[in-house]
């Protein structure tokens, strides 16, 4: 799997990175609700320090790095039906082919998703969502929203995330256990791939505002710039120029550190 950390995913969990915010230095006609949405900003930080981090934490020091890309590359998989949904809706017909092309190798010869050998095959990942579907039939974004435990959104993407949620396989388990099993992996999954980027936040001065910013502007080129056939290469563009260096991909275990010989 590409585990190049996506934006849109990043802009979700990020809110519950950093310190807690300070106070605006000037208002954003983007952000009318900003003294809620500071005040829900702080609320999912602290669940974030007491829960989700040291729980990230712990997944990464105890499980093979092979693992946790198998891991990941399992939840890329599963949750791709949402991505070929959304090219239907959106008109994307030929992306729809590609991806439901990557669906099928991936869960046939990456033995249920846990490899990723469509992308070498020229299968390139997209990520596309209902929040962005109703963005392209028109739907104006809205004010900007923190959402308890999710994070940031607005106004037209919590509505595009029921969208998500009945387009995920894991909705229809009807093992509850299996069911939330899975999406709490999936949520420490994504937390333990955001520990290297939480390091590069700390000299920040306003976390909240940055992290709104970075969120608009993926949702603004999701809607208006995502047709692109190289979606991750724009999105690693607007990371280095929002100051924060693109994750590499870790599709292959890291090479192991040389040994000074004895």
């Amino acid at each position: 799997m590409q585990t190049t950390i996506r934006l849109s995913l990043a802009a979700l969990l990020l809110l519950l990175l950093g310190a807690c915010a300070t106070a605006p230095t000037r208002s954003d006609p983007r952000d009318p609700w900003e003294r809620m949405n500071r005040a829900t900003y702080a609320f999912n930080d602290k669940v974030d320090r007491a829960v989700l981090k040291p729980v990230a934490r712990g997944y990464r020091s105890i499980t093979p790095h092979v693992v946790q890309v198998g891991v990941s590359n399992f939840f890329t998989n599963v949750t791709y039906p949402t991505v070929m949904v959304n090219d239907l809706l959106q008109g994307q017909f030929t992306p729809f082919v590609h991806d439901t092309s990557r669906l099928l190798v991936n869960t046939v010869l990456g033995i249920g998703g846990l490899f990723d050998p469509a992308t070498p095959m020229g299968l390139e990942k997209n990520d596309r969502d209902f929040g962005q579907t109703l963005g392209v039939w028109g739907v104006k974004s809205g004010p900007y929203l923190v959402i308890p435990l999710l994070g940031p959104s607005d106004v037209r993407d919590g509505f595009g995330r029921v969208g998500d949620v009945f387009s995920d396989p894991r909705h229809y388990m009807r093992n509850n256990y299996w069911s939330w099993g899975l999406w709490g992996l999936g949520v420490v999954d994504l937390r333990a791939h955001l520990l290297d980027l939480e390091a590069k936040l700390q000299g920040v001065y306003d976390p909240y505002a940055f992290i709104r910013n970075v969120y608009l502007q993926n949702r603004e080129f999701k809607v208006h710039g995502g047709n692109s056939q190289s979606e991750e290469d724009e999105e690693q563009k607007m990371l280095e120029e929002s100051g924060i260096e693109p994750t590499p991909p870790q599709s292959q275990p890291p090479p192991p550190e040389p040994r000074t010989p004895r």
